[in-house]
């Protein structure tokens, strides 16, 4: 018989799991729509013309594709000119990558039902064919929350407020949120004297977590930049200071580049416009570039705790004409994601799931035998019909072992009748080990 396991990079999660995760989705879906966001599904495969060419070609390489059911596929595969056209034609769909694109799909096909500015939330599952480690699945779910038809900045500030709202919420007050703008990049590829090269170098330094200051240079060198051109670079991305501090420098910087003067602009908005404050502040990090070729504006990452080594946690940006991609140009948007599967991962490693996020059943009533099941049965309804979340043993045995069985499933209250008691439910705690006898008119009243 094979060895049983889950597809590498996806995961089973047991009824603990799922409820401190649901605790996280609660809280993230209830800022949402605290801020007037709308949910949206879409399905979990796409055409993979919709996704193919959206992400780059890295991005690109970790979608995971489906391969077409019958036999016609094998005439057709010959008429394939490379590897892209190839996909194309064996798999017609493919898991979703993200839930952006999709909903750029979703936009576009529903452009004379939709109201805009339209802001919509979802919280659904992605796939990436990416390789597996701790913090990096290739099934985890994403919480997105977006705003098209609207360039105005205030998008922007209300966004960060959101991920302030929900990590204050969660107990992550030391998250760390990092901010920059891709016009700021434009501009350093301007500086550089290489605007041509603007996506290239964009792809190098978003990976200087990940390979180092020397790591970058060495792949600016391959992408095509001079060794005082990546000096340039490098020198660039190491501006020190405070948020003014950086501002005003590439104010300076940017004298010969509208568009790096133009991010420098959004930023000093979103950061300095006073409309709200963030227990916080957002910072600016002139190292972040979000690899995904879409976003045009302010670009997020939030990241874990300094004491937790995780990756970031939440990101997005300002995308300007994502829906051209699907013949509708000239809407904007703008959107953030949350990373539920590493939150989790966080928020479990510094013990922060509140006792309620792992609660399920309060009260287990013992099995009485048939006589008094009816009885049993009465008083179970009375504490689900005010919520209490109750259950009884279903098979008449040993008290013993049904208290052994509450025991191990962590139930915090236990409740029993007995024969010389009659219209009395005995009802103890796990924990403080009191026991109480109770009316059925006392019942209805005792705080669990």
């Amino acid at each position: 018989m094979a060895k049983l396991n889950t597809p590498q990079g996806t995961r089973d999660f047991g009824p603990e799991v799922v409820r401190k995760r649901n605790h996280i989705f609660a809280v993230i879906r209830q800022a949402f729509e605290r801020f007037g966001f709308q949910p949206l599904e879409t399905p979990a495969m796409e055409y993979t013309s919709t996704l193919l060419g959206k992400y780059g070609d890295e991005g690109d390489n970790l979608i995971f594709k489906i391969l077409n059911n019958g036999d016609k596929i094998y005439g057709q595969a010959q008429m394939a000119k490379d590897s892209r056209e190839l996909a194309l034609i064996l798999c017609e769909k493919s898991l979703r990558y993200d839930l952006t694109i999709p909903f750029a799909r979703f936009v576009v096909m529903n452009q004379g039902k939709i109201h805009l500015p339209f802001k919509r939330y979802q919280i659904q599952p992605v796939w990436r064919g990416d390789k597996p480690q701790r913090g990096r699945y290739r099934e985890f779910f994403q919480c997105d929350a977006d705003v098209v038809g609207s360039n105005s900045l205030l998008n922007e500030i209300e966004l960060l407020q959101i991920y302030d709202t929900v990590f204050n919420t969660l107990g992550l007050s030391g998250y760390r949120m990092k901010v920059n703008n891709r016009k700021i990049l434009t501009g350093l590829a301007e500086l550089v004297g290489r605007p041509d090269l603007m996506l290239p170098i964009t792809i190098a330094i978003d990976k200087l977590d990940k390979i180092g200051d020397s790591g970058v240079r060495e792949e600016l060198a391959q992408r095509g930049l001079s060794g005082p051109e990546a000096d340039k670079v490098m020198e660039f991305i190491s501006l020190q200071g405070s948020n003014d501090e950086k501002l005003d420098r590439l104010t300076q910087l940017f004298a010969g580049s509208e568009t790096g003067r133009k991010g420098v602009e959004e930023l000093r908005y979103i950061l300095g416009s006073g409309l709200t404050s963030f227990s916080r502040q957002p910072e600016i990090d002139l190292t972040l570039a979000r690899g995904l070729n879409y976003y045009t504006g302010m670009i997020v990452e939030v990241k874990a705790p300094e004491n937790v080594n995780m990756g970031s946690i939440g990101g997005g940006g300002r995308y300007d004409d994502l829906t051209g991609l699907f013949g509708l140009p000239g809407i904007s948007g703008v959107g953030i994601s949350f990373g539920v599967d590493r939150i989790y991962d966080v928020l479990e490693e510094l013990q922060l799931f509140p006792e309620t996020a792992q609660q399920g059943t309060q009260v287990i009533f013992f099995h009485p035998g048939a006589e008094k099941l009816a009885e049993v049965y009465g008083y179970i309804s009375r504490l689900r019909d005010r919520g209490i979340s109750t259950e009884i043993f279903p098979d008449e045995i040993k008290q013993d072992k049904q208290y052994k069985y509450a025991e191990k499933r962590g139930i915090p209250y236990i409740a029993y009748v007995e024969d010389n008691a009659p219209g009395v439910v005995f009802l103890k705690s796990m924990t403080g080990k009191q026991r109480h006898q109770l009316t059925p008119a006392e019942l209805d009243a005792f705080t669990f």
